[in-house]
């Protein structure tokens, strides 16, 4: 159910409730405004209709939002209403659950999953004076950020010029002598011929008790290429936004058939995040936008319209989740120090 279809559902709510007597009023409103919830709502749209129904019907507020609320739960497609504050009308959609998620990494965009568990926490960083271990300490100090933490990186020596500007390896690394906590397997040999992106992907996606393979299969734009899949993925999910606006239609959530493996793996974010930064650990990471890219494959050829096909709601929504799913592969992406390219 959309916006503009529950705001007609409460709208045939009020009118069946004047036309059988329960509402005195004069005036019918032309149409009810349905929103996401405000501070202190819940579900997943809210409306202030009985509050504005209220004094002309001379009945409490609380009273108008409860009579519409019994009427509004013997709909199909709405889970359960709630009345909050004065009198708002909070609203859950079947398969709300899944909308709202979407909802909430769209409002969030690439800081979703991003959380304040570690704030105020200063976490030092020490890693072997070698190239691999440079590139993870970046990426544990980019993961730490996310959850609050102020990391400090420390190394016995400079990292090399080519780390800095090739790998993104970051210049004010402090210089002192300390315990090496973050020693991976180190590169067989010299990644930086790969570039910035696939150098560090192929530092990161294995974890750092294995042995990273450094060759040109990580700038392969194939299936094989887990770092193609992930960035093909994000790229297709920024395509079929930009198509559907030529076609005239938005992403708007709400249920999506066959999608449960995609909702999980994007409501698993946050905690892939918060894992990676406890266990110093952005191959967890790497690992799960491969994850995600492989559930959204599916789901994208059937995301627009074919042929003389209007848009639907269902459309609207696929979109929403193909969005949102992009939106995870850029953020996790960034938190890699990889480029998320829009065209591929």
């Amino acid at each position: 159910m959309t916006p503009v279809e529950l705001s007609r559902t409460v709208l045939h709510a009020v009118r069946r409730a004047v036309d059988e007597g329960e509402l005195a009023v004069a005036v019918v409103p032309e149409r009810v405004v349905v929103a996401p919830p405000g501070p202190g709502g819940c579900g997943d749209y809210a409306t202030n209709v009985a509050l504005q129904l209220a004094r002309p019907a001379g009945q409490p507020a609380p009273a108008v939002a409860e009579l519409l609320r019994t009427r509004l739960l013997r709909t199909d497609g709405i889970s359960d209403v709630v009345v909050t504050g004065p009198g708002f009308l909070n609203i859950s959609l079947a398969g709300g659950a899944d909308a709202r998620l979407v909802r909430d990494i769209l409002r969030a965009g690439p800081r979703y999953g991003h959380s304040d568990a570690l704030a105020g926490q200063t976490i030092e960083l020490h890693a072997a004076p070698e190239v691999r271990a440079l590139v993870l300490m970046d990426a544990v100090a980019r993961v730490l950020r996310a959850q609050g933490a102020r990391p400090q990186l420390h190394c016995t020596r400079p990292p090399e010029d080519a780390w800095v500007r090739v790998l993104g390896v970051p210049e004010d690394i402090h210089v002192r002598p300390g315990r090496d906590a973050l020693r991976p397997v180190p590169a067989p040999v010299d990644p930086t011929p790969l570039g910035r992106d696939a150098a560090r992907w192929a530092l990161l996606h294995p974890a750092p008790h294995d042995r990273p393979r450094i060759g040109d299969e990580h700038l392969v734009q194939r299936e094989s290429n887990p770092l193609f899949r992930v960035r093909y993925a994000h790229a297709r999910s920024r395509a079929v936004v930009r198509n559907a606006a030529d076609l005239g239609f938005g992403p708007e959530p709400g249920p999506v058939n066959a999608a449960s493996a995609l909702h999980q793996a994007l409501a698993d974010h946050p905690r892939v995040l918060a894992a990676s930064a406890a266990h110093r650990a952005p191959d967890r990471l790497a690992r799960h936008l491969v994850a995600v890219a492989d559930v959204l494959a599916p789901l994208l050829p059937s995301v627009l319209p074919l042929g003389d096909e209007k848009p639907s709601a269902a459309h609207r929504a696929r979109l929403a989740l193909a969005e949102a799913a992009g939106t995870v592969l850029a953020g996790g992406l960034t938190l890699l120090g990889i480029d998320a390219p829009e065209h591929l």
